[in-house]
């Protein structure tokens, strides 16, 4: 049987992450062992989370500078309570990212990304793939509740998550990894994808960051044991330990 390795080293593929929370220390392990085999994606998509990784990766930060960032993230960095439609204002969040990232905007990207936000005027998914990828990124991660909507051009986003949870809407057809958070039920199906899961990472959060980068670390080694394990039902799924 075909090993999640040798498929996407055939030929070229894209990979999407989806959202799930502060999932994107999951993603960032997972994105790591992808890179130290070898084995780059040509184009990202990604929801919440996914689009956090995606579009700091696409935007030039690669996973071992991502992971250092990571691994000094606290509370403080981003967690900025203001009076609006959520607890926190995003505003140390834009300031980190804009801090972070080694570009800002979606033309000066290395590769080309696609982040799915929640337009709460349409009450629909949209697409972002021009304009300030900061903004996007935020819009992409604003959960309800947690952060205040982000207007981009007069309209106000919300979290990709919410009708794109995989955050693949914008992505063509073609060879597309998926790296689905959310476990192995109710998996995308369509032609050329195949899906990562791993199973049983700690839960991490605004208060449990520590559980965070234990995902990103048990995702890292998980995912090298999956690049050599056989595709099953268009899926590969491993546990985190």
């Amino acid at each position: 049987m075909t090993t999640l390795g040798d498929w996407l080293g055939r030929a070229p593929f894209g990979l999407a992450m989806s959202s799930g929370f502060f999932s994107f220390f999951a993603h960032t392990g997972m994105l790591s062992a992808l890179v130290e085999r070898g084995l780059l994606p040509t184009h990202l998509a990604g929801s919440s989370a996914g689009a956090l990784v995606g579009g700091a990766y696409a935007a030039g930060l690669s996973p071992s500078e991502l992971a250092d960032t990571l691994a000094r993230l606290e509370r403080a960095h981003f967690w900025d309570p203001g009076v609006g439609a959520g607890l926190l204002a995003g505003r140390k969040f834009d300031r980190m990212l804009r801090e972070m990232l080694p570009v800002a905007a979606f033309g000066a990207t290395r590769l080309p990304i696609k982040i799915s936000v929640f337009d709460i005027f349409a009450r629909k998914t949209a697409v972002l793939a021009t304009g300030d990828l900061v903004d996007a990124i935020r819009a992409s991660c604003a959960v309800p509740v947690m952060f205040h909507p982000v207007w981009i051009e007069r309209r106000p986003y919300w979290d990709g998550g919410i009708l794109d949870r995989p955050g693949i809407a914008g992505v063509p057809t073609g060879r597309l990894l998926f790296h689905n958070i959310a476990g192995p039920w109710a998996l995308p199906r369509r032609a050329d994808l195949v899906t990562l899961v791993i199973d049983e990472l700690p839960r991490s959060g605004p208060f449990k960051l520590d559980a965070g980068r234990r995902a990103m670390k048990l995702a890292r080694e998980a995912t090298l044991r999956a690049l050599d394990a056989p595709i099953v039902d268009d899926a590969v799924i491993v546990r985190a330990a």
